[in-house]
């Protein structure tokens, strides 16, 4: 038994355009990341996908209904992006100069770190797994593709890969980035991972 799992980044919005902390904000797409999400649309369109999943936060939900506007996509709020509490709505540079050390802390040390009003790396990590355990174990031999955000995706990718969540900074997750894992029979293999093809002209 297999499900494949296309694992999709949301596209831009203003906050990420402008580096900003968003977390739990539930900012939609901007004008970019309405293209962005027409061109996925024309990537996906041969991926033959039996079922959609999106995070339950604007920017996420609405580049599923853009790019598989002929599916049902179905809201999962374990597939949030992380809650940055302190940082949120900060830029990273106001982050760094407001809070240099507790932001020094987390680009070394993120598994670890609380941010204040957070609920840290560790939480967002347990709700990821319990939300793809529960979407892989219910898709047997089907497409799924989910919608979500740079903090879950990187979760999923470290997981797979075999790193540990200190070593997250390591996985590279563009604007609508499409991932493509295959989960058989207990494990994992990523199969395309951070593919931005469809944006070049």
């Amino acid at each position: 038994m297999s499900t494949r799992v296309i694992l999709v980044r949301h596209g831009e919005t203003d906050w990420t355009r402008q580096r900003r902390y968003a977390g739990f904000t539930d900012i939609d797409l901007n004008e970019t990341g309405r293209w962005q999400a027409g061109r996925l649309c024309e990537r996906l369109h041969a991926e033959h996908i039996d079922k959609a999943y999106s995070s339950d936060l604007k920017r996420a939900y609405t580049s599923a209904k853009i790019a598989l506007p002929d599916l049902l996509i179905e809201k999962v709020a374990g597939l949030r992006e992380i809650k940055f509490g302190l940082f949120e709505g900060l830029t990273y540079q106001e982050a760094m100069e407001k809070h240099p050390e507790i932001y020094t802390r987390w680009i070394d040390n993120p598994r670890d770190v609380l941010i204040p009003q957070s609920e840290g790396l560790k939480k967002l990590a347990e709700r990821v797994r319990v939300a793809i355990k529960e979407i892989v174990s219910s898709n047997k031999n089907k497409t799924v593709a989910i919608f979500t955000h740079g903090g879950p995706i990187r979760v999923i990718l470290s997981d797979v890969a075999g790193f540990g969540l200190n070593d997250i900074w390591k996985t590279v997750q563009d604007l609508t980035g499409v991932n493509i894992i295959e989960f058989h029979d207990g494990e994992a293999q990523i199969q395309i991972q951070n593919d931005i093809s469809h944006l070049k002209e």
